[in-house]
């Protein structure tokens, strides 16, 4: 690993689908000899993935107290979206807006050379044009769902103001107007036609820097799901007759653990099938040869995450850009997703045929096919930074994309 003299600051929005990824780039930056500041809070820091030790020396990890705010908009010890339910966010943006001061001390006094930013800090371009420095908008969700919204400047929705004083969309066309450059956690062999319609759009460079590939378990923000939902997903999983493992994080709406599965259902499935509502090494169990395929929400981290081991998918999505995942990996061939009603809502026999599809039966055979394909491209470590991390820092250094 030969060191070189670029010195990039990293601020993630306070959500681990966003703070993984800056992380991962983080340390893949690291692995080529940049220099990384890592900004974020005391808790979300602690809460990542262990820094290995030998690149402790080129990643420093800037430890900012969030501000505080009442109690009842911000509880203490909430720092990222996975502490909190959906309706408080706006108040974490808020308060993340407060950070403005610390962050602009920290780039006045070690003035780095680029600034790779996140949606929310919209603040962040006025410091970069204030001590000259070059900001890059980093990405982190799917090319396929960016494309079909489009560039900030004429896309529409998510233009309602919160309790920031700002709305998303507001925050996105800041960051994005101000940056030289694009990022994608993505790669030409999988969404090329998408980074190349996109392209068309942005009127700068976009710069795929590969996929990522996981060394470690990720966390993402949980999905708010009702009761009526989590039920039959847990139909869905006893009426298939397949072995299962279940992470499941303990709804708002459960009392306790118990609550959180119909009455019965851990009896009736304790032959072949696991409930863990605690911490698990997710690394671990889908590199397992006795995992057959997963189901998924599509967020863009666990689709690599899952297809990094080749598992056959079966998608269940609910916002933002989980459905628009969800249509690209159908398309590919390398998913089967859940059929809803016109209301939104699925059945326990749709989770269930669409779960002995994709694992078991001989319709299903080809996605089985292709998504072990995809592992080859998805899980190629050399791949993801030796070409696309090498000719990101290349970009880095000469500031020029070709």
């Amino acid at each position: 690993m030969a060191e070189n003299n670029i010195h990039v600051v990293m601020l993630p929005w306070s959500a681990f689908g966003h703070l993984i990824p800056f992380f991962k780039l983080s340390i893949a930056l690291a692995k080529a000899g940049v220099r990384v500041s890592f900004i974020s809070t005391p808790k979300n820091i602690q809460r990542l993935p262990k820094l290995p030790s030998t690149l402790s020396h080129l990643v420093e990890l800037v430890q900012l107290p969030l501000p505080s705010l009442d109690k009842e908009l911000l509880p203490e010890g909430a720092e990222a979206t996975v502490d909190i339910p959906f309706e408080q966010i706006q108040y974490l943006k808020l308060a993340y807006d407060q950070l403005q001061h610390d962050v602009k001390q920290f780039v006045a006094n070690q003035l780095p050379d680029w600034i790779i930013c996140d949606f929310s800090p919209h603040w962040m371009k006025d410091i970069a044009h204030e001590f000259q420095v070059k900001l890059l908008f980093f990405n982190v969700l799917s090319a396929p769902a960016v494309t079909f919204f489009g560039p900030p400047a004429i896309c529409a929705g998510a233009n309602q103001v919160n309790a920031s004083g700002i709305s998303d969309l507001e925050r996105v066309a800041t960051v994005y107007g101000a940056s030289k450059a694009v990022l994608f956690r993505s790669c030409n062999e999988i969404e090329g036609e998408y980074l190349n319609a996109f392209q068309k759009l942005a009127g700068k460079p976009v710069i795929p820097i590969g996929l990522l590939p996981i060394e470690r378990a990720e966390r993402e923000r949980g999905i708010v799901v009702d009761k009526e939902q989590v039920f039959e997903i847990a139909y869905g999983l006893e009426e298939s007759q397949l072995p299962f493992f279940w992470a499941l994080r303990k709804p708002s709406w459960a009392s306790n653990d118990q609550d959180s599965v119909p009455v019965g259902f851990n009896e009736r499935t304790c032959n072949r099938g696991i409930v863990c509502m605690a911490w698990i090494p997710q690394e671990e169990i889908l590199a397992h040869p006795s995992i057959g395929g997963s189901l998924i929400h599509s967020g863009w981290g666990s689709v690599i995450e899952t297809l990094q081991f080749g598992h056959s998918l079966v998608v269940l999505p609910f916002i933002i850009d989980q459905p628009l995942n969800a249509r690209f990996l159908v398309d590919k061939g390398l998913a089967i997703e859940v059929k809803r009603n016109e209301d939104g809502s699925f059945t326990r026999n749709d989770i269930a045929m669409s779960l002995r599809q994709a694992m078991v039966l001989e319709e299903g055979k080809k996605i089985r096919i292709n998504a072990g394909e995809a592992a080859a491209i998805v899980g190629n470590l050399k791949l993801h930074q030796d070409h696309y991390i090498a000719a990101f820092i290349q970009f880095l250094k000469d500031g020029i994309w070709i």
